[in-house]
């Protein structure tokens, strides 16, 4: 008996989401039929990926990697940047590709082999390479990874779309999340336990090589999945896409608004790093501490992924929404240890910072994914996504100025910054309708 076929895996899946006789409205009967099959498949490459992305975090790890290595601080405040904005910006010229395709999960495959590749290539020049050169080789191949990240994000979105009934698909996402949380806590106490002072670039030559196998998986996993065909018609070229998408911004107000809220809820992401900046500044922490706060950030997804996927299945601007109140809380908590008693100001205790900031990730991200999944039009879907994606990508990308404020300023003013940042995010997000009524009809 195949796996799409299982009963076993049938009875989850209706155990997970709750099984509605209206839940399959949005896809084919026979897609239908394949979704417990598809679900699991795509939960364990959300863990191979999760797990994957935390062990290999640009926002944590890297750095780390980059020190060791001998290169300039300077090129640690490129990685998130170029990580988030190298992913997002291309999405616009992929998406009218895309849709010529009536399978489109090849596109996720293919990507997440390229994915792959490059962190071998990472761990090669971690191993041969150092300094300046080292520095400028990972940032490299850091971008070639975002870059192939960008294809699997139109790609992955649609084939949720069309392999996930609606009212389940933010489940998905959480149980994606939360499967990789469980297993980024067991990566986070070998990193707490083994790291030391993170000067052994072998350490993390084993890290990237794992990341790379993790992603390796992932993409077989991926291949497995069965999808039904979609409509190949109205393919673009990128000036096309780009003109479609223009339009788009313009005949959609709700959908321009959707952005505008994303990019503000942006912030939620962005200043998870300063945390670890302002971390080290007050408690003095040493590299070894890393491993907590991996596994602070990593047992919050494991924590609030399932109640954030539940919760976007009902209402997901409301998630969007809830996720910036509690970043704000975060960047409130972490300006408190500047005023706390010294006794309080340790490393497991800065854990809290990470894990809040952790919560609020999860809530922005599976809000804005579940909504953007429910409310675009199938035919035009990969084109929503890529827009939405490639106006976040500039976004990101301009972010890279605001460690110069952290410069000018010091890191707790940019913290706070940021949560006047999210807290506009948080009123644009409660202002948007419903995801089903968010494409306004045509006339």
């Amino acid at each position: 008996m195949s796996l799409h076929q299982n009963k076993t895996v049938e009875r989850v899946y209706e155990i997970l989401t709750e099984e509605d006789e209206r839940s399959c409205e949005a896809i084919p009967d026979s897609a239908c039929r394949e979704a417990p099959g598809n679900f699991l498949l795509n939960s364990l490459n959300g863990a191979a990926t999760k797990l994957a992305e935390q062990i290999a975090s640009p926002s944590l790890v890297l750095p780390w990697l980059l020190g060791a290595m001998g290169a300039p601080a300077s090129l640690s405040g490129f990685l998130v940047p170029l990580h988030k904005g190298g992913s997002l910006i291309p999405q616009l010229s992929v998406s009218g590709r895309i849709r010529k395709f009536a399978r489109r999960k090849w596109f996720w495959v293919g990507a997440g082999t390229v994915q792959a590749l490059a962190l071998l290539l990472m761990a090669a020049a971690a191993f041969l390479l150092d300094g300046l050169a080292g520095g400028i080789a990972v940032l490299g191949l850091l971008l070639i990874f975002s870059l192939a990240s960008g294809v699997g994000s139109v790609s992955f979105k649609d084939v949720l779309a069309k392999t996930i009934p609606k009212g389940k698909r933010g489940t998905l996402l959480s149980v994606r999340a939360t499967t990789g949380g469980l297993l980024s806590l067991g990566a986070g106490f070998v990193l707490h336990r083994y790291l030391g002072e993170g000067e052994d670039i072998a350490l993390y030559v084993w890290l990237l090589l794992t990341a790379a196998a993790l992603w390796f998986g992932a993409a077989l996993l991926f291949a497995l999945i069965r999808e039904e065909d979609g409509a190949t018609a109205g393919g673009r070229n990128a000036l096309q896409e780009a003109k479609a998408g223009w339009k788009l911004i313009k005949e959609q107000p709700f959908f321009a608004r959707l952005v505008l809220a994303r990019g503000l809820l942006l912030s939620v992401m962005l200043v998870i790093p300063f945390y670890a900046l302002l971390a080290r500044e007050v408690t003095g922490t040493a590299v070894s501490s890393l491993g907590i706060f991996v596994i602070a950030s990593s047992l919050a997804s494991v924590l609030s992924s399932y109640f954030w996927g539940r919760f976007a299945d009902r209402s997901s601007r409301l998630v969007m929404a809830a996720g910036g109140v509690v970043g704000m809380l975060g960047c409130a908590l972490a300006l408190s240890f500047l005023i706390f008693p010294e006794s309080w100001q340790t490393p497991w205790a800065f854990a809290a910072v990470f894990f809040i900031g952790g919560m609020a990730q999860a809530g922005t991200r599976l809000g804005r994914k579940t909504y953007i999944v429910d409310a675009a039009p199938e035919a035009d879907r990969p084109l929503y996504v890529a827009v939405s994606n490639t106006l976040i990508g500039l976004v990101t990308l301009s972010s890279a100025v605001l460690g110069f404020v952290a410069d000018l300023f010091g890191t707790p003013w940019l913290i706070g910054l940021f949560a006047l940042i999210m807290l506009a995010g948080i009123l644009t997000a409660l202002s948007l309708p419903e995801a089903e009524n968010m494409v306004k009809a045509p006339g």
